[in-house]
């Protein structure tokens, strides 16, 4: 494929930097235009809708000034003119705040009375949902003035996650190390998902101790800085009048807490599934003190597929035809349209996203190296824009964002379709078992893993509640015996007690519980379309366009998946219990 072929096109968000800077000059007017209406919102009905449609305004320019800015500075961070307009947009928002911190107040000021003769009003049809959402924050939103002061210690506050951050990315050094090939290789957090791949043990083992006795060094640094971070949460609930961290991380989905107990409940009953994995893998590495860092080392090294791009793009392409001609003709506009960026390049951002707003194509960006692997990150990035793509197509601005809960389903359904296309192509017993292998793994990295990190955040956050001081060493007590728990077939080195001072998740405030969701939800959609159930192929469309219009939950349900329920997760553990019983057959 030729190389501008496999490069986005920004130019339908801005032509050039001059038509960047005009919208730039305009969103200090569009946010005074939205303060104008401070003091007037229960005046009438047509008033709050005027303040409603202003902040809608100046958030959809700002979004749309952000993204152009970032995706340009990702395509090569060294270009200092870039990542100034990034940092001068993040400036001007930050700036503007003052302009947006009156309206909740505002609007819990509102007597019920007055505040229920404007939801009735026909005016307010459209926006009722997102009216009475705010208003079931009531008791937990501070006055203008608290609020304010709240907003401008942001940074302030969250300096502990910005510490840990520049020392975790920035100053920690990991050395160099030499993998299988004898090539010495720099031990980064880049590099290091590749050393525990390495076929030789040897060299998986070194990587391990070679990472772990920097953290080790730094134990004390890292756990202050979680321990702040975790204190932050317990506070601000309090302040908020929460019952607990946990119920204040989970308010604003609208969440019961009873799903994220009952996702730790689900896979302490499968824990045996799991051990009989590592039975599995030790096996068949020819192990017998299976460890932590024999995880990830291939069961069958020599089956690593290449493929080029456009061999991934037409693997993806048939893999999703299941979903049906609506999707797969807006799937094709990701080519056509130019969304994506694949190229491997210096100055290039690493990793991979899919990005955009309300007013641009939902972008992908990767660096596609020739592996299989790369084919299931396509998948998966196109399962983030094709979300996008079909909420901003079918809702307004105002509900177009669909919540962080549902974010990873689209993405893991794809790389799923992706699995089973593969699977059903294949008639070599190797390669269907380097597919199951990748199966099993996802699902144990993405179910069982992140359920284990999501206990550990409930445990600290619950001992800080309680007072108990989260120091280096008891935060490395509570992760070995959890860790433990988890792996009990596994005697694992001492080590892995330091695993949490590396997790950025833990800074996130109960996100990694989602991802095992998500693949519980995306299991029983994906299961639902390949076994072609009857509307499943319209219920998943309906949920991809479903945007924020509704509580996730409800939105979910109407696909299929009832995770108020324990049955989507049992259903994912069980998957993952066929899909080892399958490998276990084809290896034999």
């Amino acid at each position: 494929m030729k190389e501008n072929l496999m490069t986005w096109d920004l130019s339908p968000l801005y032509p050039d930097a001059d038509a960047w800077e005009k919208d730039f000059a305009l969103l200090e007017g569009k946010a005074k235009a939205f303060y104008a209406h401070k003091g007037h919102l229960a005046e009438s009905a047509a008033t709050l809708k005027s303040a409603i449609e202003a902040s809608d305004e100046f958030d959809r320019l700002a979004e749309k000034l952000y993204t152009y800015a970032h995706l340009l500075s990702d395509e090569n961070t060294s270009i200092s003119q870039n990542r100034s307009r990034v940092d001068r947009i993040s400036a001007k928002a930050a700036e503007l705040s003052e302009f947006d911190s009156w309206f909740e107040p505002e609007i819990m000021s509102i007597d019920d009375k007055r505040m229920q003769e404007l939801l009735d009003d026909p005016q307010l049809t459209f926006y009722r949902r997102s009216l009475e959402e705010l208003l079931r924050e009531k008791k937990h939103i501070l006055s203008e003035k608290e609020e304010l002061l709240l907003g401008t210690l942001g940074d302030v506050l969250g300096a502990s996650d910005e510490v840990f951050s520049t020392l975790n990315d920035t100053d920690m050094e990991f050395g160099k190390l030499r993998n299988s090939a004898g090539v010495i290789t720099p031990l980064t957090h880049g590099s290091w998902g590749s050393f525990m791949e390495e076929p030789d043990r040897n060299v998986r083992k070194k990587a391990f101790h070679k990472l772990y006795k920097q953290y080790r060094q730094y134990r004390n640094t890292l756990a202050a800085t979680l321990d702040s971070t975790v204190k932050r949460h317990v506070t601000m609930a309090k302040i908020r009048h929460f019952d607990s961290a946990l119920d204040a991380a989970l308010f604003s989905e609208n969440i019961p807490a009873e799903i994220y107990s009952n996702l730790i409940s689900a896979v302490h009953n499968n824990l045996p599934d799991l051990q009989n994995y590592f039975k599995l893998r030790s096996r068949i590495l020819n192990v017998n003190d299976l460890d932590m860092y024999d995880l990830y080392a291939p069961l069958i090294p020599e089956c690593e597929q290449n493929c080029s791009f456009d061999e991934a793009s037409d693997m993806v392409k048939k893999a999703l035809l299941p979903l049906g001609d609506e999707y797969c003709s807006l799937l094709e506009n990701a080519w056509l349209e130019r969304w994506i960026d694949a190229p491997c390049r210096k100055g290039k951002r690493s990793g991979a996203y899919s990005g955009g707003c309300y007013d641009s194509f939902p972008y992908v960006l990767m660096s596609f190296d020739g592996k299989l692997s790369d084919a299931f990150t396509l998948a998966h990035e196109l399962g983030h824009s094709m979300h996008s793509a079909f909420s901003r197509r079918n809702q307004h601005y105002h509900y177009a964002s669909y919540e962080i809960f549902v974010a990873e389903v689209a993405s893991t359904c794809n790389e799923l379709l992706l699995s089973d296309y593969l699977l059903k192509k294949q008639d070599d017993p190797k390669l269907k078992a380097a597919i199951y292998t990748r199966l099993a793994d996802d699902i144990r990295a993405t179910v069982f893993r992140q359920t284990m990190f999501a206990e550990f955040e409930k445990i600290i956050h619950e001992d800080s509640a309680q007072g108990i001081p989260l120091t280096a060493d008891h935060l490395c007590e509570r992760y070995y015996d959890l860790n433990a728990l988890y792996h009990s077939f596994i005697n694992a080195d001492k080590d892995i007690e330091l695993e949490w001072s590396r997790i950025p998740h833990f800074y996130y405030n109960f996100y990694v519980y989602k991802y095992a969701t998500g693949m519980a939800a995306a299991l029983k959609l994906s299961r639902d379309i390949i076994n072609d159930q009857s509307g499943a192929k319209e219920r998943y469309l309906n949920f991809l366009k479903a945007g924020g219009s509704k509580d996730v939950l409800d939105i979910l349900k109407d696909a299929g998946v009832d995770l108020t329920t324990p049955a989507p997760v049992n259903d994912a553990l069980i998957f993952f219990r066929d899909t080892v019983n399958n490998l276990q057959v084809l290896l034999g």
